[in-house]
């Protein structure tokens, strides 16, 4: 059995270690207290510990070679070519197209007689069986309206149109006559396609403007294409087609095709872009 002379002695030896990790405990819970209420930058307060704290080199960024602006070369515009407007009118519709083709011009399987695109003096279909069937079941529906429509100019042949087209100039000269008549090898007549319309017993209105503002006048130029006809020559279109306003001038393309014509109201020249 230990004396308790001993186990005072083990005591007091144990005493100071206890008072000294007591203090140093204290210590340290006041640096850590003062460097949170000081709100202290970490690595000072590690240094005020006493604590080294090795870091790396920092390795060192390699700058980039400063680019010089580079000049952009000036962008030059290239102008806007504006097309003159294409004037068929009259007698310039026909420069640079006096000399008659030796066949006649097809588009998508229309054919074509304009004073850009003239007929062979050979050419001489007669008039059209189709264009007539077609005629003849637009008048059928035109009398249910009571308008007795006739078709008093089809087919012209070359000749034929020679001697019309002369009988114009003498009458009221060259300049005039190119506006409403065609010089042979450039009428649509000579298709057979064409058809003057009038209203019988009303022949004052024959291939006069005043048939536009008749009732039957009004009547085919609202249904006409549904038989396959066109009106060619529409106002304010003469620079386009070459002549003047004709009402009463139509020209059959086909069931298929008229009614796309019709109601984009536009000219042939201007659908096929001619």
């Amino acid at each position: 059995m230990k004396s308790r002379y001993s186990m005072l002695q083990k005591k007091k030896r144990k005493w100071p270690y206890i008072i000294s990790g007591s203090i140093l405990g204290v210590l340290i819970v006041a640096i850590v207290g003062w460097i949170w209420w000081n709100d202290w930058d970490i690595d000072k307060s590690i240094a005020a510990l006493g604590i080294s704290l090795k870091t790396e080199e920092s390795v060192p960024v390699e700058e980039k070679p400063v680019e010089e602006p580079v000049e952009e070369e000036p962008v030059v515009e290239t102008p806007t070519v504006v097309e003159p407007e294409v004037d068929m009118s009259g007698a310039k519709g026909y420069v640079g197209n006096e000399t008659l083709p030796e066949e006649p011009t097809y588009v998508e399987g229309i054919l074509i007689a304009s004073k850009k695109y003239p007929l062979p003096s050979t050419y001489a279909p007669g008039e059209s069986k189709e264009a007539r069937a077609a005629f003849e079941e637009m008048a059928a529906e035109a009398k249910l309206s009571s308008y007795e429509l006739v078709a008093f100019s089809t087919y012209r042949s070359f000749e034929y149109q020679t001697t019309l087209y002369e009988k114009y100039v003498s009458n009221d000269g060259q300049e005039a006559a190119d506006r409403y008549s065609a010089r042979p090898g450039y009428s649509e007549h000579q298709t057979g396609l064409a058809f003057d319309i009038g209203e019988k017993h009303f022949e004052q209105h024959f291939a006069r403007e005043s048939f536009g503002e008749t009732e039957a006048g009004k009547w085919v130029a609202a249904n006409a294409h549904k038989y396959g006809f066109i009106m060619r020559y529409p106002n304010g279109k003469e620079k386009i087609t070459g002549y003047m306003y004709e009402p009463w001038h139509f020209r059959y393309v086909g069931k298929e095709l008229a009614p796309k014509v019709f109601e984009a109201g536009i000219t042939l020249e201007e659908y096929f872009n001619l």
